[in-house]
């Protein structure tokens, strides 16, 4: 607003410069002249130091409004008691503004009433176009301070819309990743380790409970991985845990490297997931397949399957397996996870968008 507001400044100053040159009515014209070049040199002066936020301090604003007031007193003194126009004119309009987008429709208003006042005091004879002239001064000042009250308030809304989703992000991010490690293992330790079971399950429930309570997270987003990697590499690794067949297609399914950490990260988690629920020894399949605008995960296993409510009430245990370590990667991924499970089993499908070529 002070950046638009310095070239309105200009754009008045050649205006009274050119009026008070066609008039040429100054009964004193070394005075009026000299009263036109302190509005060039104030005009530069106010643009630089209006420029730096750190120098719009309440001192510069009451030297602007002085300055404009002292010319509207001067005048009668220069142009003599009967004058028709004032030296400054619509000059005095960027003090009148710097007060309204600085302090809000008070200060607007409180400047329009001063400038007004002095105006109209002036005159030794006010016409009714002065009358509306200073009701344009009023009607500006509190407005365009109005305008700019509120556009403060909506910045500061979205700022903080914008903190509290970078927080959000990245608790999701911290709960995933504490989920894929140090909870996978207290959960086992939780139910295969007696007394150190019990007390691991005590730090679980803590982590838990920490993971759900981040309400003042550093906002900071994970830098995306460059270039591309093949997910079917990177799945296939996973073959590797006991009775776990892994299908994959013929060729490289090249996706960017972030694509591929993430999907991997929720192929280990839904492989996790049958290792603590059905047994270490359960066979698990994993299928891929590169459908060209799109790749699908399956990943699917032959245990009891997930009694029904049972993902509802472990979020609000706090426990985030399948809505931030499987779910919420996906989704941010801009893909969809959608499960099917019963006493056959349980199967993940993952779907996840591939980007048309040269995209990121």
């Amino acid at each position: 607003m002070f950046r638009a507001l310095a070239v309105l400044r200009v754009v008045v100053l050649g205006y009274a410069v050119v009026l008070n040159a066609y008039r040429n009515n100054f009964d004193h014209p070394v005075a009026g002249w000299t009263c036109v070049g302190v509005m060039v040199v104030a005009t530069a002066a106010f643009g630089v130091v209006y420029a730096a936020p750190e120098r719009r301090v309440p001192a510069v604003l009451l030297a602007d409004l002085a300055l404009a007031v002292a010319l509207l007193l001067a005048t009668p003194l220069v142009k003599g008691e009967w004058f028709r126009a004032t030296i400054p004119g619509y000059w005095i309009v960027g003090a009148l503004l710097a007060w309204g987008i600085r302090y809000g429709w008070r200060g607007g208003t409180v400047a329009g009433v001063l400038l007004g006042a002095v105006d109209l005091l002036s005159r030794a004879e006010v016409a009714q176009k002065d009358w509306g002239n200073v009701f344009l001064i009023l009607l500006g000042g509190s407005m365009v301070g109005f305008v700019c009250e509120s556009l403060k308030a909506m910045a500061a809304e979205r700022d903080q819309a914008q903190r509290e989703a970078a927080a959000a992000a990245e608790r999701a991010r911290l709960a995933r990743a504490v989920h894929d490690g140090v909870l996978q293992v207290l959960a086992l330790v939780q139910r295969q380790g007696g007394e150190l079971g019990r007390a691991a399950g005590a730090q679980e429930q803590a982590l838990r409970t920490l993971i759900r309570s981040q309400d003042a997270v550093t906002a900071t987003s994970p830098d995306a991985a460059a270039g591309r990697a093949d997910l079917a590499a990177a799945l296939g690794a996973l073959g590797s845990r006991p009775h776990t067949e892994v299908a994959l297609p013929a060729g490289p399914v090249a996706l960017s490297a972030h694509v591929v950490t993430e999907l991997a990260a929720v192929v280990r988690a839904c492989l996790d997931n049958v290792d603590v629920h059905v047994g270490a020894d359960a066979a698990a399949w994993v299928l891929v397949e590169d459908l060209g605008d799109r790749v699908e995960v399956t990943v699917r296993d032959e245990g009891p399957g997930i009694a029904d409510g049972r993902l509802a009430a472990a979020e609000q245990e706090g426990r985030l397996g399948v809505v931030e370590s499987i779910r919420g990667r996906i989704r941010d991924l801009g893909g969809t996870a959608a499960l099917d499970t019963g006493a056959y089993g349980t199967e993940w499908t993952l779907v996840v968008p591939r980007p048309p070529d040269g995209a990121r």
